[in-house]
């Protein structure tokens, strides 16, 4: 059906705004089937760039799953990087490193990490209170491995800066230790 609404567009004048929704379903459609190749050759077909760029950006608003997520952001960021706001490049860059990190995390655990996909660093605390250790040093490598060069809102520092106030109040003890006297 969107393939047929797409010929439809070609012959007949279709408004800007309902080309753009209509492909954006289909975007949307092809993602959540896991079809990336065909979301892939939809984006390219799309010849006005503001209208590819308006599609992509509503998609991702949308809140897909994971990997359409991650499909989006790293487009975004690919082809359309000049013409985004700093503030909003930087909003789809720290998705694409949150769903990077969430990627590395076991699968059955990722949808409880979800909703901090776009706050890497935040997704990195809630995994250090949470002791999930192990994953912790995963996401760690792989953040100081996709940091190298960006500018997204935080750096690498500020990852270290969190992992040493972890590690001190994991030494802090509430109480005092009583010296036992024989």
């Amino acid at each position: 059906d969107y393939e047929l609404c797409e010929e439809w567009g070609h012959l007949y004048p279709v408004p800007r705004e309902d080309l753009i929704n209509l492909h954006r379903e289909h975007l949307l459609h092809l993602l959540e089937m896991g079809d990336m190749e065909k979301a892939l050759q939809l984006l390219q077909r799309i010849e006005d760039p503001g209208v590819c760029l308006a599609i992509s950006e509503q998609s991702l608003d949308q809140h897909p799953n994971l990997a359409a997520s991650h499909f989006l952001a790293d487009y975004l960021t690919a082809h359309f990087y000049a013409s985004l706001t700093a503030a909003r490049r930087n909003e789809i860059q720290a998705l694409y490193i949150g769903s990077k990190v969430l990627l590395t995390l076991p699968e059955l655990s990722r949808v409880n990490y979800f909703h901090l996909s776009s706050k890497p660093l935040l997704m990195l605390e809630q995994l250090l209170m949470n002791m999930k250790v192990d994953w912790v040093a995963v996401a760690v490598q792989t953040l100081h491995q996709l940091l190298a060069g960006q500018e997204i809102g935080f750096a690498v520092e500020d990852i270290d800066n969190l992992l040493s106030k972890y590690a001190e109040k994991a030494l802090n003890f509430p109480f005092t230790l009583k010296e036992k006297r024989s």
